[in-house]
């Protein structure tokens, strides 16, 4: 049975080599240099510090996913809008992990009087963190056009946008909300 839980210190190294996983072998994420477990335990220190939620999806034998929240920029302004995180471990795709952490995910957004959650989704080729984002009433904003270098091809940038202010964390759980 998969949990939802707030991630800690015994996640460390299960969320580093996730995330290492995704640096080395794709261009989801524009890391060039995997994190190392010290870099995730500051992460981890900062995301909570803000109040902002750090998540990982637990199948009981092992870390399968995490996600979490963080500033969207520096300036005090933007206080209330984040950017938000998810990565899943290789072989536990399209089993309903990514939208069971995201669904989590935007509640707990919700509930730290989060308004805006940002998505900056690297365009892979693959519409399936789209298609997830839309899931959950995100709608694409943008595009940028080639800002992203890596594994010798230039890459896009989708970002979308979801509105908390008018959900309740009923309707984020099961992905229907009223905007």
């Amino acid at each position: 049975m998969l949990h939802y839980r707030e991630m800690v210190d015994g996640d460390l190294d299960a969320v580093a080599a996730i995330f290492a996983h995704h640096v080395t072998t794709g261009v989801a994420t524009f890391e060039t240099v995997p994190p190392t477990v010290d870099d995730w335990r500051r992460k981890l220190a900062d995301v909570n510090g803000r109040g902002l939620p750090f998540l990982v999806a637990d199948d009981g034998a092992e870390v399968v996913g995490l996600a979490y929240a963080s500033p969207w920029r520096p300036k005090p302004a933007y206080d209330h809008t984040v950017e938000d995180t998810i990565y899943l471990a290789p072989g536990h795709t399209g089993r309903g992990i990514g939208a069971g952490l995201l669904g989590e995910l935007l509640a707990r957004c919700a509930d730290a009087k989060m308004r805006q959650v940002i998505a900056v989704i690297a365009d892979t080729g693959s519409d399936a963190s789209a298609a997830l984002h839309r899931k959950f009433g995100f709608t694409q904003v943008g595009r940028l056009i080639g800002v992203g270098h890596k594994h010798d091809r230039w890459i896009d940038t989708i970002l979308m946008q979801r509105d908390l202010a008018a959900w309740n964390a009923d309707s984020l759980a099961t992905g229907l909300g009223a905007r």
